[in-house]
């Protein structure tokens, strides 16, 4: 087989019929753009909602949850050990929410190589005093610069600048949506109001966006020694610990394994949030599945095109085949046809994906909800653009396979004949 005598006949084949090879490799052109765009947006888009929830949850969450004690009084008596106990309207325990021991936990888990980081965090629950109305609302108690570094704390920090909840005593960043209601600006005082009763009055020094409206009707921040105080807590009281992972997939056994040690209740993030790790895989799930539609419909274009150049072609394969050329050099010519219009169609369709990505990146997309996203999303993963360029060869392969077996099985005697 002389390849590069094939090479050549493929090309003149190909430039002889140059219209029909045009609209072949317009077809995949058209199918990777398309994919490279809709999958480059989708992803973006996916990244855009996931980090809404998953960037500000940790990997995993130590914490004493309200529940009813697994042993009740019954259950002490030897008069009625080894039978059924029927108990009705069972209430939680008074168990604390602050997690007993914390420094020794602490100093373990950052001793852990497995654990990224860690931030304590106080939740309290109060009441905003809007004149003569309380608002029910969260506080959130935390280490200012754990939470930045962990959590990109200051990234949705809209007005006001937030590490001032370090510098100024009894200060608080209001969920906007809690300053909505309060009118509070930057610089007022406010009044809240713990469930026992105990008043406090905080300085607002910045305005909290999440992006979830009703989270941002709710909860605001300040920092530990702020909340330890609007308790009445002592200096190493705290009711969670948010650990990130150097390894997220890691989080549902690592869980386990801290509530077993610590004798605490452990959640990840796998299991707190996993109705939007299913929402991202179908969202990327159709992604896929219409950019391969694309491709597949553009391979019957191309199948359909080879079929046709056969048809008319049929005396100048009766010729090669006259003049010595063998069924399977036959074959690869028209494999070739095909692959070149894959590549070359496949190659200029990544750059078009490329460059109406980039168009997409640049059109403004401003929203009240998501002060902090100025353009619509795009993911530039360059796995996008391998797998699109693999497709887009693997089908024109398979779309040129049959025909180019139909002519390497053709007759010259019958064509010459017929002719």
């Amino acid at each position: 087989m002389n390849i590069k005598l094939i090479m050549t006949i493929a090309k003149s084949l190909l430039l002889a019929r140059w219209k029909q090879t045009l609209v072949a490799a317009v077809g995949v052109t058209f199918s990777i753009t398309m994919f490279i765009t809709l999958l480059g947006f989708m992803s973006g888009l996916n990244d855009l909602l996931d980090g809404l929830i998953l960037n500000r949850t940790p990997h995993i969450k130590l914490f004493n949850e309200i529940k009813a004690s697994k042993e009740q009084p019954i259950d002490l008596s030897d008069k009625f050990k080894g039978s059924y106990h029927f108990i009705h309207s069972i209430k939680p325990s008074n168990a604390r929410q602050e997690i007993y021991n914390n420094g020794a936990i602490l100093k373990t888990l950052k001793n852990d190589n497995r654990v990224k980081g860690i931030a304590p965090k106080i939740v309290a629950q109060v009441f905003y005093n809007v004149g003569a109305i309380d608002v029910t609302g969260v506080i959130n108690g935390i280490d200012v610069e754990a939470e930045n570094t962990l959590f990109f704390f200051k990234d949705y920090v809209t007005k006001g600048i937030y590490i001032n909840l370090l510098n100024v005593p009894n200060s608080i960043i209001l969920g906007k949506g809690v300053a909505d209601k309060m009118l509070a600006n930057i610089g007022d005082v406010v009044q809240v109001t713990t469930p026992k009763g105990d008043r406090i009055q905080l300085k607002v020094v910045g305005f909290f966006q999440s992006g979830l409206q009703e989270l941002d009707k709710v909860q605001s921040y300040a920092s530990l020694a702020t909340t330890q105080k609007l308790l009445g807590k002592s200096n190493n009281y705290i009711t969670d610990i948010q650990i990130k992972l150097n390894d997220i997939t890691k989080a549902p056994a690592i869980a386990m394994e801290y509530a077993k040690t610590f004798e605490i209740d452990a959640e990840d993030i796998q299991t707190a949030n996993s109705q939007f790790e299913t929402g991202s895989s179908v969202r990327t799930l159709i992604s896929y599945a219409v950019g391969i539609t694309l491709l597949i419909v553009a391979g019957f274009g191309i199948y359909n095109i080879l079929n046709m150049m056969i048809f008319e072609k049929m005396d100048s394969i009766a010729i090669l085949k006259a003049t010595g050329f063998s069924g399977k050099d036959v074959n690869a010519i028209f494999l070739i046809i095909a692959l070149s219009i894959g590549f070359f169609g496949g190659l200029f369709g990544l750059l078009f994906g490329f460059g109406l990505s980039s168009i997409i990146d640049q059109i403004p997309f401003n929203t009240a909800a998501l002060p902090t996203i100025k353009t619509y999303p795009i993911n530039y993963n360059p796995k996008f653009y391998t797998v699109g360029i693999t497709f887009s060869l693997i089908t024109t392969y398979f779309a040129g396979l049959f025909p180019a077996r139909k002519a390497s099985k053709i007759d010259p005697v019958v064509i010459i004949r017929g002719k």
